[in-house]
């Protein structure tokens, strides 16, 4: 199958796709970026908060923002690998050939790269908690919650990836009779 389908959802598809990669990967550098910047501005970043909050005492959360934009960095980097396979399934769609045992494994490993993403959202939220508790004591407040979503999206790719498996296997089995 050597078609070229000339579909716009396709097109699109890519050009998002490559949009989102390229994006996380710059969000990626510029939160890796801002870890020493909170090591070498700690100082002001305390005076600041501490005007702010009109709290002489408050400290800024160092080593738990650090460990925070460090599990940033690996979840954007596991976005920029989703993406990376979803662009290589795209062109494949493109090509005429989607059902290779390849997209398989690459539905496979989208699903386990969101999943990883997913387990990193508790130990940020925890940390989000952490410093919400801290702001609440001054009379600010920050949001944490599930997103079903996310999980729901793990599920759907690893049955994608079933269904991949399955008719890559039957194309073979139907290409070996013909």
């Amino acid at each position: 199958m050597n078609s070229q389908p000339n579909d716009l959802l396709l097109l699109a598809g890519k050009v998002l796709a490559l949009i989102a990669k390229w994006a996380v990967a710059f969000g990626g550098i510029l939160v890796a970026l801002a870890i020493p910047a909170l090591i070498i501005f700690q100082n002001d970043i305390s005076a600041g908060l501490q005007t702010e909050m009109n709290d002489p005492t408050l400290t800024f959360p160092l080593w738990e923002a650090i460990l925070a934009l460090s599990l940033v960095v690996v979840a954007v980097g596991l976005l920029f690998v989703f993406f990376d396979r979803l662009l290589r399934i795209i062109s494949t769609v493109k090509d005429g050939d989607p059902f290779v045992p390849e997209n398989a494994n690459r539905l496979n490993q989208m699903g386990w790269t969101m999943l990883a993403v997913q387990l990193l959202a508790i130990p940020l939220a925890g940390l989000g908690l952490f410093v919400a508790k801290t702001l609440e004591e001054q009379g600010g407040t920050v949001d944490v919650g599930f997103d079903v979503s996310g999980m729901l999206l793990v599920i759907v790719l690893f049955i994608l990836a079933r269904v991949f498996k399955h008719g890559a296997a039957m194309r073979e089995d139907l290409e070996g009779t013909v």
